[in-house]
């Protein structure tokens, strides 16, 4: 017994494994810690109201209207992961009602249109798609519907759930169901042509479609005011330059309870330093003006320098990166829009191409005897440094083997001991003094900070405060063009 307790104390100091991290709650369930790896994904909207031209459908126009005669889910799929995207979400059905799959629930969908003469699926070729390309897939299926005649009764739940579980069950894994804050207002309902409104605490039963959603797709987050990622608060592509994965959703109103669509979604933006939960944020914004095509706005593209500026602010301030991609009424991606997907897809090629700190030598001032400081830049974000139990300040500097051009700093923490960085500087070294090139509040899973390009070959990174001690996995440096 001796000798095999020495050879224990042996081996964990050798392999440094003596010492354990308590997480710093909330933290991150494993589907969520899957989705933070995907980072960005694009929101396909393509459905009967591109024909209309049109942003929302009022549910009165009918199907004969729907008829992309080159339509290429293969095209569409393509063009996302050849800019740099990971997975697509499809919008299934819209506001008006309109259903992309041959649903039994309804005569409002894709079987009623002349496309493939009304034998298609396009839910499905889109998840056909997503696999040969090796992409995620997810969907999107709005609870309003503003062509189903009873909208607003009782009678309309159990269509909603059977539409819901259509999708889960028929077409493979997902890794995100997407629900919408819009709900309840004027529309066709059948020819009624009026208006309906609905109590969105209780219309719903939100409790019983995130059990069908956890029951049928387990490993699916839910995008919801009050699901497993949030909205950012926005549609400008941009995340708060403080980001929590932390947040408790707020009624609107201070004496209300929040519901999805009723939240006080503007400090959805930053988050909340001591929320319940661990729900990081969405940021879902368009290539185009518009979500949905329009000829007119061909030439407003968003560049692929405006795309990269932001994934700067969203990956790179801890969120993800929804794109909206909007299909022609051919079915295919406007030419246009394919180009500034390559060219966004080549600036992070050549961003990424090199990182300067791989492997070079390390420092801190502090460090947790077994986390040692050198797993920060070995490339791999399932190591990690780690500082002392109750130390919330550390200084870790990073030493070049020579001179280097540097403006991108990029730093990760090992959320899955929770999110815990509330400030820090970095700094580089010019003759004999550090000077500070860039500051910032949170880091959470990824932050990217960028800087006038400086020569140096020193950096330190100073963490000023911290919830509880410091985990970092990951710190690189890169020189990025055109900065």
């Amino acid at each position: 017994m001796k000798h095999l307790l020495i050879l224990v104390l042996l081996v964990t100091t050798f392999f440094g494994c003596s010492e354990s991290i308590e997480p710093a709650g909330p933290v991150p369930t494993t589907r969520q810690l899957a989705w933070h790896e995907v980072e960005m994904y694009g929101l396909v909207c393509f459905n009967l109201i591109t024909f209309e031209d049109k942003e929302w459908g009022y549910g009165d126009t009918g199907p004969a209207i729907f008829n992309p005669t080159e339509f290429s889910a293969d095209q569409i799929v393509n063009s996302a992961r050849e800019g740099g995207l990971k997975g697509i979400i499809l919008v299934c059905k819209h506001h008006e009602g309109f259903c992309l799959w041959p649903t039994k629930t309804t005569d409002y969908n894709i079987s009623r249109s002349p496309w493939k003469n009304g034998q298609g699926d396009m839910v499905k070729e889109f998840q056909l798609a997503c696999e040969k390309a090796h992409m995620k897939f997810g969907v999107y299926l709005s609870p309003w519907d503003r062509n189903a005649a009873v909208y607003g009764q009782d009678g309309y739940i159990p269509i909603y759930y059977e539409q819901l579980r259509e999708l889960l069950t028929g077409y493979g894994e997902l890794f995100e169901v997407w629900f919408d804050g819009a709900n309840g207002g004027d529309g066709w309902y059948g020819g009624a042509d009026t208006i309906r409104n609905i109590d969105r605490f209780s219309y719903y039963g939100w409790d019983s479609i995130y059990s069908i959603v956890r029951e049928l797709q387990p490993n699916a987050v839910i995008f919801s005011d009050m699901g497993d990622v949030r909205w950012v608060g926005n549609e400008e592509g941009s995340a708060g330059e403080t980001s929590w994965c932390m947040y408790t959703p707020k009624g609107r109103d201070d004496d209300s309870k929040p519901a999805p669509g009723f939240t006080k979604y503007w400090e959805a933006t930053e988050g909340h330093e001591d929320g319940e939960f661990w729900m990081p944020s969405e940021c879902d914004f368009s290539i185009r003006p518009g979500w949905y095509y329009h000829e007119n706005q061909n030439q407003s593209v968003k560049s692929a320098e405006v795309l990269f500026d932001h994934y700067l602010k969203t990956v790179g301030r801890n969120a993800s990166f929804n794109l909206g991609l909007p299909p022609d009424t051919r079915g295919i991606m406007h030419e246009n829009d394919l180009e500034s997907l390559k060219g966004f897809k080549q600036i992070l090629d050549e961003a990424f191409k090199t990182n300067l700190a791989f492997n070079q030598k390390i420092k801190t001032d502090v460090s947790s005897f077994g986390f040692k400081e050198k797993k920060l830049i070995d490339g791999n974000p399932l190591t990690y440094w780690a500082a002392p139990e109750n130390q919330t300040t550390a200084e870790i500097i990073i030493q070049l083997d020579k001179i280097q051009e540097v403006n991108a700093i990029l730093l990760q923490e090992y959320i899955e001991m929770g999110q815990r960085i509330k400030s820090f500087c970095v700094e580089v070294r010019k003759a004999d003094e550090f000077v500070v090139v860039g500051e910032a509040t949170t880091i959470g899973y990824k932050r990217i900070l960028t800087f006038d390009t400086v020569q140096t070959d020193e950096i330190k990174v100073t963490i000023r405060d911290s919830r509880a001690a410091p985990v970092l996995s990951e710190i690189q440096l890169y020189r990025f063009p055109n900065l």
